[in-house]
């Protein structure tokens, strides 16, 4: 499935805390500046993930749940580099979310609390962008209405995106 969320696990990873003993332990790979990479069975498919958490995040007031950047290689799967984003809140049903990485921007589904990329092609178009950047931005709207936008340092993307292709078999 191309959209395999793993709010669970990242979340656990990301606030340190142990995941329910039914999700798969999780091994970190590396620790790239503002990104780390990790790598985990199903059954017996690796999957691999690197994530990130914001470096700043506007209105500086609003309540919300964790908030991270992943992109995830299941390669049983035929799926690699699939960019996703967790708010940290409900998007507006229906809406879309902006990402801008330098002076590109891309338009994002979104489900629940997670925005993705509409297809292989855009998802493959951030990686290039997100390699090229050193910031990028993720504006959305909460399912109250607020307008929320998070910025994320790119330091690092390249040796963690280099981590989850090598120990997926990625290229």
């Amino acid at each position: 499935m191309r959209f395999a969320a793993l709010p669970v696990l990242v979340l656990s990873l990301l606030i340190g805390v142990s995941a329910h003993a039914a999700e798969p332990q999780a091994q970190q790979l590396q620790v790239s500046r503002s990104w780390t990479s990790y790598m985990y069975n199903e059954g017996s498919a690796k999957v691999c993930f690197m994530a990130s958490k914001p470096t700043r995040t506007l209105p500086a007031g609003a309540r919300r749940g964790d908030i991270y950047a992943m992109i995830t290689h299941r390669p049983a799967q035929n799926s690699k580099g699939v960019v996703s984003f967790v708010a940290g809140y409900t998007f507006k049903s229906g809406s879309e979310v902006q990402l801008t990485i330098g002076n590109q921007r891309f338009a994002l589904f979104t489900e629940g609390d997670t925005a993705w990329a509409r297809d292989d092609a855009t998802d493959r178009a951030i990686l290039q962008a997100i390699k090229a950047g050193s910031s990028m931005t993720v504006e959305g709207t909460s399912a109250r209405g607020t307008k929320t936008t998070d910025t994320y340092s790119l330091a690092g993307s390249s040796g963690a995106l280099e981590s989850i292709n090598k120990t997926c078999g990625v290229n």
